[in-house]
């Protein structure tokens, strides 16, 4: 297998238990740390937005709504909670889903 600079993955979590969670996690922060990988991922799972990602961008109605780092993402959103700031920037202060 070839060695990519950037990976991009889906939902990389999706369906796993906690214990290969957890690996997986643990794998992609050394692709990032010790090997310099760009990897970029979508996905719902906050933990793991807040665990992994330097870099955040927030979409909501096929848009990019916010970028930046979780805690100025926090500030922004008005919470030191990352999953209610997500709520607050993609869905507006009182979290309604349209």
């Amino acid at each position: 297998m070839h060695d990519p600079p950037n990976i991009i993955l889906d939902e990389p979590t999706n369906g796993l238990d906690v214990m290969a969670t957890r690996a997986l996690r643990e794998a992609l922060r050394r692709l990032r740390d010790e090997q310099g990988k760009c990897i970029v991922f979508s996905t719902h799972v906050m933990q793991e937005v807040e665990r992994l990602c330097d870099h955040v961008v927030v979409m909501a109605h096929g848009r990019t709504v916010a970028a930046g780092s979780v805690a100025a993402l926090c500030e922004r959103g008005g919470s030191s909670d990352f999953e209610q700031a997500f709520v607050s920037l993609a869905f507006g202060a009182d979290g309604a889903h349209p």
